[in-house]
C-alpha cells in the first residue's frame, strides 16, 4: 500500500499504516490467574516479599498482620507523649459520648463505656491508622436500636434486647472480617459519597429528633423513628414538658455549640469542643446533685455497674426465631461502620500523607467488633469526631486508642459512682451537637453542581430516612445508585465522532464544534464494555446513526461508503458481543457498506480473532490502529477505486 494517501479534505498527508496485531498467547489459566489477581489483589501486597530471606519473610508477614509491631518497634518516649495527650483528650470526649449513643441505641449507657475500652486495644494492635479514634458512633447506634426494636422492646425485655444487640454485633464484625480476608472491600463502594451525605444528614437530623425526650423531658415518647411521629408525640405530649429540663438543656446546648464553632474558627483550640461534653457532665452532675434534681423533674441517668467489662459470649444467641433479624441488623450495621470508619481512615491518611490498607482495616474492625461482641460491647468503629480531635491533638501512632482505653478503664473501676447523678438531658444535648457536624450543605451544594442524578440520589436517600425509615431509605437511595451503574451497562454512550481541521485527531462531534464530518464515512466511538446486556441497544442505536446519515447523503447526493467503530473504550466482549459485529456486518453488507476496526484492545481482538476462524469476518484491511490512520488509507482505496473507473470508461475500443 502507497504510504502517501489523501484523506477526504482534500489536503494529501503522509501517513504510515500501523497493523492491529493480537496480544501474546497466553492460557486460560494463566488469564484466569491474572484477573484473580487484579480483582482481588490490586495492590500486589506479597510483592514486599520477593526476593527476600525467610526470616526477612516472617518478619514482614508480622508486621502485615500486626501493624503494632512496625511503630512499636521505633516507638520512642517522644512519641509516647504525643499519645500521651492526645489519649487523654479523646478520652474526655468518648465517656460522655459512649454513655449518649449507648442510649441512642436503647441499651444500657455502661455498655457504651465498655465499647470505648476493649474495641480500642483490638484496633491498636492490628489497625493500620494512627488518626482513627475507635468507639461507639451515633449512625450504627440509631440503626441498631431502631432495627432491633421493630421486634423487640428495650423496656419490655432488656435483657434480650441485649442479647440480640451482642449477637448483631458478632455478625456485623464476621461480615466486616470476611470482606477484608476475602479482599472484598469494592462491595461496600455502592455507598456512594452522595448516598452518604443524604443519609448522614438525614440520620443526623432523625438522632436529633429523638432526643427532643431528654430536652424536653418527656416520658411517653413514640418508638418510631419518622419526622412525622416523632413530631406528632412530642405536640401529644405537651403536658409531659419539663420546663427545668428545658432550661438545663438550652444552656448546655448553647454552650457545647459555642466550644464547636470556637474549635472550627480556630483548630488550633480543639482541645475546647473536645472537653466540653465530659466539663458539661461534670457540671450538671454536680447541679443535679446539688440541688436533688429529682425531685424537680428532671430524668437521671441512675446508677450504673462498677467494674470492666464482664464476659458475654454465653449471651449470644445464634438460634431462635430473632437469628434472621440479628443477621440483617449486623450485615447493615457492619456496612454502615465499615465504610465511615475506612472513609475517616483514609481522610486522615491523606492528610498526613501516609497509607491505609483498606483490606487490614476490615480485618481490624472486624475482629475488633467480633472480640467485642464476646465482652459486652457494641457496634464500634473510627469516628470521625474523635479521629479529627485525636488528629488535631498531636497522635503520632495507634497507641493514642491506648491511653484511651487506659482512661476508660480507670473510669469503669473507679469513677462510675460519680455519673449516678448525670441528668439525660445533657447526654442529649452532647448527641446533638456531636450529629450536627454530619449536615454537609457545602457537599450537598458541590453535588448539586457536579451531577444532577447524584443530587436525586442524595436527595431521596435524605428524605427516605427522615419520612420512611433509617435501613429503607438506605436501601431505596443504593437501590437507584445500582439503577444507574444499570443503565450506564445497559445504555453505553455512542457519539459520532469528526476530524479536527489540519490535523489527524478525530473527536466527538457535538463537544469539538471545529471537527468536520467526513463523507462516505460514519466514525462512531463506542465507549463502554460490550456485553449481553447492552448488544441490543448499540445494534439499534448504530442503525440508527446509519439511517440519518443516509437521508442527510440523499440531501448532499452522496453515499455512505464505510463504517467506522473507534474501539478504543471497549475494554471486554462477550460471545454476545461478538454476535453483534457479525450481525452489523451483515446488515452492512447488504447496504453496500464496509464495517471497518479501530484499536481493537488486546482482549477483544483475540476473541474476535477466535470467532473469526475462516478470516472472512475480521480482515487486516478493516483493522487499523487509529481512526485517522483508517480514515486516510480507505480514502487512498476510494481515489484508487474511482481513478480505475474513471479510466475504464474512457477507453474508446477499436474495431
Amino acid at each position: 500500500m502507497d504510504p502517501n494517501t489523501c484523506n477526504m479534505h482534500s489536503h494529501c498527508v503522509h501517513m504510515e499504516i500501523h497493523q492491529v496485531v493480537p496480544p501474546p498467547h497466553k492460557s486460560t489459566l494463566n488469564k484466569l490467574k491474572v484477573r484473580l489477581k487484579e480483582t482481588f489483589f490490586p495492590d500486589d501486597p506479597l510483592r514486599q516479599f520477593k526476593g527476600k530471606s525467610l526470616k526477612t519473610k516472617i518478619i514482614l508477614g508480622a508486621n502485615y498482620f500486626f501493624p503494632i509491631l512496625q511503630w512499636g518497634s521505633n516507638y520512642s518516649f517522644k512519641l509516647f507523649k504525643s499519645d500521651l495527650i492526645s489519649g487523654l483528650t479523646i478520652a474526655s470526649l468518648a465517656i460522655p459520648q459512649g454513655i449518649s449513643y449507648a442510649k441512642l441505641a436503647n441499651l444500657p449507657p455502661i455498655v457504651g463505656l465498655y465499647s470505648s475500652f476493649v474495641p480500642p486495644l483490638i484496633y491498636a494492635v492490628l489497625g493500620s491508622s494512627r488518626d482513627l479514634a475507635v468507639g461507639p458512633v451515633s449512625i450504627a447506634s440509631l440503626v441498631l436500636g431502631s432495627m432491633l426494636r421493630q421486634e423487640v422492646s428495650p423496656s419490655a425485655e432488656p435483657v434480650l434486647f441485649l442479647q440480640l444487640a451482642l449477637t448483631s454485633t458478632f455478625f456485623a464484625g464476621l461480615f466486616q472480617a470476611s470482606l477484608g480476608i476475602l479482599r472484598l472491600g469494592f462491595i461496600i463502594d455502592f455507598l456512594s459519597k452522595a448516598i452518604l451525605i443524604g443519609f448522614m444528614a438525614g440520620a443526623a437530623i432523625i438522632v436529633s429528633l429523638q432526643q427532643l425526650k431528654s430536652l424536653l423531658g418527656i416520658t411517653h415518647f413514640t418508638k418510631e423513628m419518622g419526622l412525622v411521629p416523632v413530631m406528632t408525640s412530642v405536640f401529644h405530649n405537651i403536658h409531659e414538658w419539663s420546663w427545668q429540663t428545658i432550661v438545663m438543656g438550652i444552656c448546655f446546648l448553647v454552650l457545647l455549640l459555642i466550644a464547636r464553632h470556637v474549635s472550627i474558627r480556630k483548630p488550633k483550640l480543639f482541645w475546647v469542643s473536645a472537653g466540653a461534653p465530659l466539663m458539661c457532665v461534670i457540671i450538671s452532675t454536680l447541679f443535679c446533685f446539688a440541688i436533688k434534681a429529682q425531685n424537680h423533674g428532671i430524668s437521671l441517668i441512675g446508677k450504673l455497674h462498677q467494674g470492666i467489662n464482664p464476659s458475654s459470649w454465653n449471651m449470644l444467641k445464634f438460634h431462635g426465631s430473632h437469628l434472621g433479624l440479628v443477621m440483617k441488623t449486623g450485615l447493615i450495621t457492619g456496612i454502615l461502620s465499615l465504610t465511615e470508619g475506612i472513609a475517616v481512615g483514609r481522610t486522615f491518611a491523606a492528610l498526613g500523607n501516609y497509607k491505609v490498607d483498606g483490606n487490614k482495616e476490615m480485618m481490624a474492625i472486624g475482629f475488633m467488633n467480633m472480640v467485642g461482641s464476646s465482652t459486652s460491647c457494641y457496634v464500634t468503629t473510627g469516628a470521625f469526631s474523635r479521629s479529627a480531635v485525636n488528629n488535631n491533638a498531636g497522635a503520632k501512632t495507634a497507641a493514642s486508642n491506648i491511653v484511651m482505653s487506659v482512661t476508660v478503664m480507670v473510669t469503669l473501676l473507679f469513677l462510675m459512682p460519680l455519673f449516678q447523678y448525670t441528668p439525660n438531658v445533657v447526654l442529649g444535648a452532647i448527641i446533638v451537637t456531636a450529629v450536627i457536624g454530619l449536615i454537609d450543605i457545602p457537599a450537598a451544594c458541590h453535588i448539586w453542581k457536579i451531577d444532577k442524578f447524584d443530587f436525586l440520589v442524595m436527595l431521596i436517600a435524605f428524605l427516605g430516612v427522615i419520612f420512611i425509615s433509617v435501613q429503607e431509605g438506605l436501601a431505596i437511595a443504593v437501590g437507584l445508585s445500582t439503577f444507574r451503574i444499570l443503565l450506564q451497562i445497559t445504555r453505553p454512550k455512542t457519539v459520532m465522532m469528526g476530524n479536527i481541521p489540519g490535523t489527524d485527531i478525530y473527536r466527538n462531534l457535538h463537544q469539538y464544534k471545529d471537527a468536520t464530518r467526513i463523507p462516505g464515512f460514519l466514525i462512531l466511538s463506542i465507549e463502554a464494555p460490550i456485553n449481553f446486556a447492552n448488544i441490543t441497544y448499540l445494534n439499534d442505536r448504530t442503525l440508527r446513526w446509519i439511517e440519518e446519515e443516509e437521508e442527510d447523503n440523499i440531501k448532499e447526493q452522496s453515499s455512505l461508503r464505510f463504517l467506522i467503530l473507534d474501539m478504543s473504550a471497549v475494554s471486554a466482549i462477550d460471545t454476545s458481543g461478538i454476535s453483534l459485529f457479525k450481525e452489523l456486518k451483515a446488515t452492512m453488507e447488504k447496504k453496500g457498506v464496509e464495517l471497518v476496526l479501530v484499536n481493537p484492545l488486546a482482549e477483544v481482538i483475540e476473541k474476535l480473532k477466535k470467532a473469526d476462524e475462516s478470516n472472512t469476518f475480521i480482515r487486516a484491511d478493516n483493522l487499523f490502529l487509529t481512526v485517522g490512520e483508517a480514515v486516510a488509507s480507505l480514502s487512498s482505496t476510494m481515489k484508487t477505486q474511482s481513478t480505475t473507473t474513471e479510466e475504464a470508461h474512457t477507453i474508446v475500443p477499436h474495431y
